[in-house]
């Protein structure tokens, strides 16, 4: 019968294709990897932007600890935090307080 080779198993084929599907999975395994790196790597430097922004706005005072000074360095230009807008037409530095 000359169709005999459609029915018959072909090794090497079968070997061929499972040796593409393990380097597709092992690229796979690596993209991922990456991509986990930097997530973790985003989620380190989020977890900074949390700590510092929070020190930035729940920070009190230096003579608030002592309970002395309360009322004059609160007001103190220096010991607000800055707020910056996106907005081009306005000058940096300035506080919404200003």
């Amino acid at each position: 019968m000359t169709f005999d080779f459609l029915f018959r198993p072909n090794h090497t084929a079968y070997l061929r294709r499972a040796a593409a599907l393990l380097e597709e999975a092992q690229m796979a395994r690596i993209e991922h990897q990456a991509a986990a790196e930097h997530h973790s790597a985003l989620a380190r430097m989020y977890a900074e932007r949390v700590r510092r922004l929070e020190n930035e706005l729940y920070r009190q005072p230096q003579g608030a600890a002592h309970g002395a000074g309360l009322a004059a360095e609160a007001g103190s230009a220096d010991e607000r935090p800055q707020l910056y807008s996106l907005d081009g037409s306005r000058k940096p530095g300035l506080t919404s307080a200003s």
